[in-house]
């Protein structure tokens, strides 16, 4: 998704949710073309887990959260950054829901992004299955925690805390129950004690997504801010 400009355009990677999901639909909520209209193109992969390319795809990282999603974020990031009309050296990634655990992820695996922005994103494992609405997905894929904990400990964003420089933009919505508010509260704090660049956005009144007008406007101008602040503006 490129905007029609002469100047390279800044990146920003943008991750799905799901994690059983795919970019081929459309939706209000986080919606790309707003990104895209400002000047940035918007990268929208599917790797692996996601949907509508067999069971392959979703053999690939079942029970192997993280790595094997990452590589293929990266793999592909690689490619269009390569591109003659990207700005390799203004890149940015965003994600909500596993997006957001994905980025929450990245952090802490490389610093090649300027800056990044976690929605409603996984960031404690260890603690968060019995906390969301849906446990029992958790331990299908997973296994019970008291028997495989050390899944649940590897595939944990935190324990990479030390690693973190990218400045990071967290938000949430207060009545989450998919994502409870403690993960990225927890991700703040530690961002914070950390010494980490950060900023945090919470809307009491939304849940996993955020979705009155209202409130939205504001999700997209501060997220908008935060990526000029890191990127310079889109256009140059």
């Amino acid at each position: 998704m490129l905007p029609r400009s002469e100047e390279p355009a800044p990146l920003l990677l943008w991750v799905h949710g799901g994690p059983l999901s795919s970019w081929a639909s459309w939706s209000w909520r986080w919606n790309p073309w707003l990104m895209a209209a400002k000047g940035y193109a918007v990268l929208l992969p599917d790797p692996a887990l996601s949907v509508g390319y067999g069971e392959q795809m979703i053999e690939r990282a079942w029970e192997r959260w993280a790595e094997v999603v990452y590589e293929d974020l990266m793999a592909i990031t690689d490619a269009v950054a390569a591109r003659p009309e990207i700005d390799a050296e203004r890149t940015a990634a965003m994600g909500a829901s596993f997006g957001g655990y994905m980025v929450n992820w990245i952090a802490g695996q490389t610093d090649r992004f300027k800056c990044i922005v976690s929605m409603a994103g996984l960031w404690n494992t260890e603690d968060f299955w019995a906390t969301s609405d849906m446990p029992g997905y958790f331990r299908a894929e997973w296994g019970p925690q008291e028997q495989f904990p050390s899944r649940y400990a590897e595939r944990s964003p935190r324990r990479f805390l030390d690693r973190i420089t990218t400045p990071i933009l967290v938000t949430d919505g207060s009545r989450d129950q998919r994502v409870p508010i403690n993960q990225t509260l927890h991700l703040w704090t530690d961002l914070q004690l950390s010494g980490v660049e950060s900023a945090y956005l919470s809307f009491p009144d939304e849940g996993h997504w955020v979705l009155k007008p209202g409130n939205s406007r504001l999700w997209y101008q501060t997220v908008s801010t935060w990526l000029t602040r890191y990127l310079g503006e889109p256009r140059g």
